[in-house]
C-alpha cells in the first residue's frame, strides 16, 4: 500500500516537474513588469512591499508612492527611516476619502502625489516603483485614467510598477503582466476587533 502511495507520488511530481520545465523553456522575454494586487482582501500593499523587499535583496533600487495613506503613521514608512533603506518613499495621501470628505482636496493631494510617482517612474537608477492605493485614485476619478496609462507604456523595458488598491479599473487590469485579486474570507472588523499595529498600519 505504501508503496503504491509513493509511486502514484513520484509519478505526479514527475508530471508536474515535466510541466514546469516546458513552461519555463517557452518564458524567453524578459521585461519590466506592471503587477497589480486588487481585490476586497486583506494583504494587497502587505504584498507589494514584500516584493520590495525581494527586490532591495536583489541589489535593486525601489521607489514608494502612497497615496490616500498619510493620515495614519505606517510601520512601513518608520521602518524605511529606521533602517535608513535604499527606498525613496513618499506618504502622500490625507486619509480615507471618507474622513476628507472634500473631493476638491483629495483631487489636489492626488495630484501632488502623481507628480512624485512620475518623478520615480522616469527616474532611471529605481528598478521597481510601488504606486501604493492608485487603484483608489482612479476608482473615484482623482487621477485621469488616460494619464496614467499613458505614463505607464512609456515607462523603461526593465522597470518593475506595482500598483495596489481595490476596484483596480478594468484598462489598467487590461494592460497588467500579472494581476492578482486578494479575496475578502475572514476580516477581524467583522468581530469587533479593532485596526491592530504592526498588522492594519
Amino acid at each position: 500500500m505504501e508503496q503504491a502511495i509513493d509511486e502514484r507520488h513520484k509519478e505526479k511530481a514527475a508530471l508536474r516537474q515535466e510541466s514546469y520545465a516546458r513552461k519555463k523553456a517557452s518564458a524567453t522575454q524578459e521585461k519590466g513588469l506592471i503587477i497589480v494586487h486588487t481585490g476586497p482582501g486583506k494583504g494587497k500593499t502587505t504584498a507589494a512591499l514584500g516584493l520590495a523587499f525581494r527586490a532591495l535583496g536583489q541589489g535593486m533600487r525601489v521607489g514608494i508612492v502612497q497615496f490616500i495613506k498619510g493620515a495614519i503613521p505606517t510601520g512601513e514608512a518608520a521602518l524605511v527611516k529606521q533602517l535608513a533603506l535604499p527606498i525613496a518613499m513618499y506618504t502622500l495621501g490625507d486619509g480615507f476619502t471618507w474622513n476628507t470628505q472634500n473631493r476638491d482636496q483629495d483631487v489636489v493631494t492626488a495630484r501632488r502625489a502623481w507628480d512624485q510617482a512620475v518623478q520615480l517612474l522616469r527616474d532611471p537608477a529605481l528598478d521597481m516603483v510601488i504606486l501604493d492605493e492608485l487603484n483608489i485614485v482612479l476608482r473615484y476619478e482623482y487621477l485621469p485614467m488616460d494619464e496614467v496609462l499613458e505614463e505607464l507604456r512609456q515607462k523603461r523595458d526593465m522597470l518593475h510598477v506595482v500598483i495596489t488598491g481595490r476596484n483596480a479599473r478594468e484598462p489598467l487590469l487590461e494592460m497588467a503582466d500579472l494581476v492578482t485579486e486578494m479575496k475578502l474570507i475572514k476580516h477581524p472588523y467583522k468581530s469587533g476587533i479593532k485596526a491592530q499595529r504592526g498588522v492594519e498600519f
